[in-house]
């Protein structure tokens, strides 16, 4: 893939902290649309970023040991 500047950008995606929650079952993709929307919602408010992952602990949706999961597999990800 070329991008505006004509260099190559590489094609490899990284999975996101919402996707991979979806994934494990510790969400729903509705809750994911919902978070992501509340997330988008502050920033243009000019509130305090909030973390996909504090919204979703603010919501009881998912706890900290699932957050900690969703981590360690999104850091496994960007390591390999």
């Amino acid at each position: 893939m070329e991008s505006a500047t004509g260099k190559d950008i590489p094609d490899k995606r990284c999975r996101r902290f919402g996707i991979i929650a979806v994934e494990f079952g510790f969400i729903t993709p509705e809750q994911l649309k919902q978070a992501l929307s509340e997330q988008i919602d502050d920033d243009l408010a000019d509130n305090p970023h909030r973390l996909i992952g504090k919204i979703f602990v603010e919501k009881d949706w998912m706890t900290y040991q699932q957050i900690e999961i969703v981590l360690k597999e999104l850091f496994m990800e960007e390591r390999l």
